[in-house]
């Protein structure tokens, strides 16, 4: 079933903190005088985002630790994949761990980069074809239960020091880039020990049986000709880059130079946790707690509650057992509300099919729902299985005002039992407010539509207009929503 044999794969771990790098030095001593503590701070503007990201790119002195679902060959992601391939060249070691999903399409560019000495490139699940659409269709046919079990955690680790972790993929459309759809998104960055938590999550992933080095699926593309190659595609879209739209933006944020100019500003806290699925989540049995990590921590959080839950997820599937915990929430007291996409925003039609079957049972019992409205630009209509046009892609969760979560889970049976997932556990009652307060932001009737019941029948409202059925929705979308909510598709979704 799987490529290759592990005899090839030696293992690796990640490298200690030190004392020498530019990291180091500037995250050391918030460390030291807070000891057991790590600092968090929440990053939803992708200007920020990107910066972190090709700022500690730049900084890196000793390693980079890169985990991602998606890396779009566009401009921010070749703008990335090229800070990570300065640093090789600087002699920091990079280890690049990709879902093979999306990473197939581009598998000469993840070859050329396996070449250089001081990369290694690493893809999760990874199809046994490297290239062709016929073979990989087929693959998909003969080998689907395999192959519908996909990584889906996001990291980015610098010298050890300072992580990344949330639901951004790397590519234009999650850092604000895009002229087309842009993401409403959200991470985590990360210093203290937790950064150790994310870092040690990696390697798990890495030496796990079901991630195979380039460098074996694709001996013949893993050479010195093709990584100058990837070399100078990579040189020449970095101009493109500096001049881009988006460069000014990100030269002109505030947030921004503040980062740039070594100013980390940190909620520390000492009680947070970093919690990842297993690798081989799909071998465990069926519907058992131990599939999923996350899911075993976000219930009990969810269910001891004492005032409030908040809940963003873009894709949205609570099924029966979730549905249950949140109406018996309403029930006992708490207020419970929901933050997802309107069937017009969202990429995967058949997502919505899904949610809307539980939606009305959801009302019925007090949860209180918005479905956040196409972003401005977002003329790309969403297809039945995936696609451009997507609004929300955070992944987050407060309770009681004192906890949170944010990672790459989403609220739907894929992330329980198929895909593989992560996310960042923290008490601190400063951010839990900042991540309510962008919640109660995207909730404005500019931003969506809350989502009611009147006699029975739902409604939509923004506070101008009111619509009794999916608002903007083409007939053709409401199509793709109804036969997968008629064929209760939930388990795939």
């Amino acid at each position: 079933m799987r490529p290759g044999s592990r005899s090839e794969f030696p293992k690796a771990v990640a490298l200690p903190p030190g004392e020498e790098t530019e990291l180091d030095r500037l995250i050391a001593g918030p460390e030291a005088a807070r000891p057991g503590q790590s600092g968090f701070r929440l990053v939803g503007h992708g200007p920020e985002a990107f910066a972190i990201r090709a700022r500690t790119a730049l900084l890196a002195g000793r390693s980079l630790d890169v985990q991602t679902y998606i890396w779009h060959a566009d401009v921010t992601g070749m703008y990335l994949a090229l800070r990570a391939l300065e640093a090789a060249d600087r002699g920091v070691r990079v280890r690049l761990l990709i879902d093979d999903m999306d990473a197939r399409a581009k598998n000469a560019g993840f070859a050329g980069l396996d070449a250089h000495p001081n990369i290694a490139v690493r893809m999760f699940n990874p199809f046994k074809s490297r290239t062709g659409v016929l073979s990989q269709v087929a693959e998909l046919i003969w080998s689907f239960n395999r192959i519908n079990h996909r990584m889906h955690n996001k990291t980015w680790i610098a010298d050890n020091r300072i992580a990344v972790v949330g639901g951004r993929n790397l590519g234009d459309e999650y850092f604000g880039a895009s002229d087309e759809v842009n993401f409403v998104d959200l991470d985590f960055a990360l210093v203290g020990p937790i950064v150790r938590d994310a870092s040690a999550s990696f390697d798990t992933y890495w030496n796990a049986e079901t991630t195979i080095p380039m460098h074996t699926l694709d001996p013949g593309g893993v050479t010195d000709e093709i990584l100058e190659r990837v070399r100078g595609v990579l040189s020449e879209s970095s101009g493109e880059a500096e001049t881009s739209r988006y460069a000014e933006e990100f030269r002109g944020d505030d947030a921004v130079q503040r980062l740039l100019a070594g100013d980390w500003p940190m909620k520390w806290s000492e009680t947070s946790a970093f919690v990842s699925d297993d690798p081989h989540k799909i071998s465990l049995d069926k519907g058992s707690s131990e599939r999923s990590n996350v899911l075993t921590l976000l219930v009990p959080t969810a269910e001891n509650a004492k005032e409030s839950v908040t809940l963003i997820s873009p894709y949205f599937v609570p099924g029966e057992d979730g549905t249950r915990i949140l109406v018996e929430a309403v029930q006992a007291g708490k207020r419970v509300r929901v933050l997802t996409n309107s069937l017009v925003a969202n990429d995967v039609a058949a997502v919505h099919g899904g949610y809307s079957r539980w939606r009305h049972q959801l009302l019925a019992g007090g949860v209180e729902i918005w479905e956040l409205k196409p972003l401005p630009g977002s003329g790309t209509q969403p297809s039945l299985l995936g696609g451009s046009g997507a609004s929300l892609h955070t992944k987050a969760l407060t309770v009681d005002g004192t906890t949170l979560f944010v990672g790459s889970y989403n609220i739907d049976p894929r992330s329980a039992w198929l895909n593989c997932e992560q996310g960042i556990f923290a008490e601190s009652s400063e951010l839990a407010t900042r991540l309510e307060s962008i919640f109660d932001t995207q909730c404005r009737g500019e931003h969506a539509w809350r989502v009611t019941l009147d006699a029975g029948n739902l409604r939509w409202n923004d506070g101008r207009d009111v619509f009794d059925d999916e608002p903007n929705a083409s007939t053709w979308l409401k199509l793709q929503a109804w036969v997968t909510r008629a064929l209760r598709l939930d388990a795939q979704l």
